[in-house]
């Protein structure tokens, strides 16, 4: 990522020229000490960026997408290889104007960094040697790597402890709650909740931590990041084109999941419909848990007894009923004892929606491995994230779960809804229509 090329035309004028069209210099250069806060690690589209009518026809390593569009980027797009998602809560005494200038300040690098730039003109390395440079660095000569920014907004955003801080909670969708308790669940508050979130997601690792990286800096007095999370390894698949993916526990995941070109499987279950308020349709709720999953007491359980708790076969991730990956499961079938061949209490079956009234999600997990926690086992699991026209749909699913054979072995320990507003236009910013 460098300037090295000419930049693409966002409509947006650059900044050592004069600011852009709601990008300020605070923004990009009030960055001095907020780098450590960082690294935390644990429709109408306008014409935009010139490259962004659609993704290039390229290897992984330089694909590009669009930040500018109907829908963010992040969602529908093929899910990519890693992630670092951040969660960040409004600083103490901000203001409304504090936090529409952090929006466009975020859009306008986001619109940069998506397409292989740094986040500015100036960048890493073409500003005063005398100040901090507007870019860190990082992610220079390193391709746009399929790079995709993703912006939500919290229930705590509209309304935190009764009080409206930012003018916003007359506009708060009823919807918008934090999460019920769910049985099972040991949430750490440390890892919960946000006023906003970023979900970026890469090819290339280092490209989704600079993007991360970067935002931060600019939300310097304005917003800081409460937890933050790596994923590595895609749990889902959002094209035909691409394979299945494996979870930590080595099944499979992800078959069943809607996809990009199934318009009106998107249309039911992911996006907000225009019957809302204007400035919510065409977004989705995004919904993430942080799942750990007890590895080692998975990995001494015969197989015989995994299938069953999964219902489905490890190897070929084709459903116990019998046929291929892709064959629909049969609920009804039984073997020779006369019981069920997918058990009543597996993964399966409880999360299948012909058990849940059709209901359907759009997954985009990743696995993740934190190290090791306190009794030497390792910190992995699962970073479930799912988008949905309303996150009833969720709820319904993850109350249909609690009866699920694989609870024993996984713990929910993270949680956070929030909602992901449609696009931005080329020369405005993600969540324009709200702010307005």
């Amino acid at each position: 990522m460098s300037d090295e090329i000419d930049p693409p035309a966002t409509g947006l004028p650059e900044p050592e020229e004069s600011a852009p069209t709601g990008v300020s210099r605070r923004g990009l250069l009030g960055l001095v000490g907020a780098g450590a806060a960082g690294l935390v690690v644990g429709g109408a589209a306008g014409a935009g960026i010139a490259v962004a009518a659609k993704a290039t026809a390229a290897p992984p390593s330089s694909a590009t997408y669009p930040f500018y569009g109907e829908h963010q980027s992040g969602i529908t797009t093929p899910v990519q290889e890693h992630l670092h998602f951040a969660s960040y809560d409004m600083m103490s005494r901000t203001t409304r104007e504090d936090l529409i200038s952090l929006l466009q300040d975020w859009s306008y690098a986001a619109s940069r960094m998506t397409q292989g730039l740094d986040v500015s003109a100036t960048g890493a390395v073409s500003g005063p040697v005398e100040s901090p440079p507007d870019d860190t660095g990082e992610a220079m000569g390193l391709a746009a790597a399929g790079l995709t920014i993703t912006f939500g907004f919290g229930p705590t955003l509209f309304e935190n402890a009764g009080e409206d801080r930012f003018g916003l909670a007359a506009q708060r969708p009823a919807e918008l709650q934090a999460l019920p308790a769910f049985l099972g669940d040991a949430l750490d508050p440390a890892q919960s909740g946000g006023d906003l979130c970023i979900q970026a997601c890469a090819d290339d690792p280092q490209v989704a931590v600079h993007a991360i990286r970067n935002l931060s800096r600019i939300a310097f007095g304005r917003a800081k990041i409460r937890w933050s999370q790596l994923g590595f390894g895609r749990t889902s698949r959002t094209t035909a084109a691409q394979t299945t993916p494996r979870n930590l526990f080595g099944f499979k995941d992800g078959t069943a999941n809607i996809l990009a070109d199934d318009s009106a499987a998107l249309a039911a279950d992911v996006w907000i419909a225009s019957d809302q308020p204007a400035w919510m349709a065409g977004g989705s709720y995004l919904v993430a848990r942080k799942i750990a999953m007890i590895i080692e007491s998975w990995d001494r359980v015969r197989l015989a007894e995994q299938h069953r708790i999964i219902g489905r076969d490890k190897g070929q991730g084709a459903p116990l009923s019998g046929g291929d990956e892709f064959t629909a499961p049969d609920f009804a079938a039984t073997g020779a004892t006369g019981k069920p061949l997918i058990d009543e209490r597996s993964h399966v079956r409880l999360a299948h929606p012909d058990h849940n009234n059709g209901v359907r999600i759009l997954r985009r997990g990743y696995n993740f491995v934190d190290g090791n926690n306190d009794l030497g086992r390792l910190a992995a699991g699962l970073f479930f994230l799912s988008f949905q026209r309303s996150p009833a749909q969720f709820v319904t699913l993850q109350r249909a779960l609690s009866t699920d054979a694989m609870n024993e072995y996984i713990r929910h320990v993270g949680s956070g809804i929030w909602i992901v507003p449609p696009g931005a236009t080329a020369g405005s910013y993600v969540g324009a229509a709200l702010l307005a």
